[in-house]
């Protein structure tokens, strides 16, 4: 399984990048599970398929949010 980040949706490819910087762009219409990706989802490639893990894309913006604030405390 990999796991990718969108960095952003770019004349009809996601632009992802996973943990190690290295970049993917997926055109967006080869996958119907991709068809509401959004920049800062979480995408996840097991045998070829790819989809939006909702659980992951959470956590993500969870620990983001809780980054952000300590910056301010």
């Amino acid at each position: 399984m990999n796991i990718y980040v969108v960095d952003r949706i770019e004349e009809g490819y996601a632009v992802c990048e996973n943990e190690n910087g290295d970049s993917l762009d997926l055109q967006i219409n080869l996958f119907k599970e991709l068809k509401n990706v959004k920049q800062g989802d979480v995408v996840v490639e097991e045998n070829g398929a790819y989809s939006i893990s909702e659980k992951l894309t959470q956590e993500r913006r969870k620990k983001i949010i809780s980054l952000q604030n300590d910056l301010w405390e």
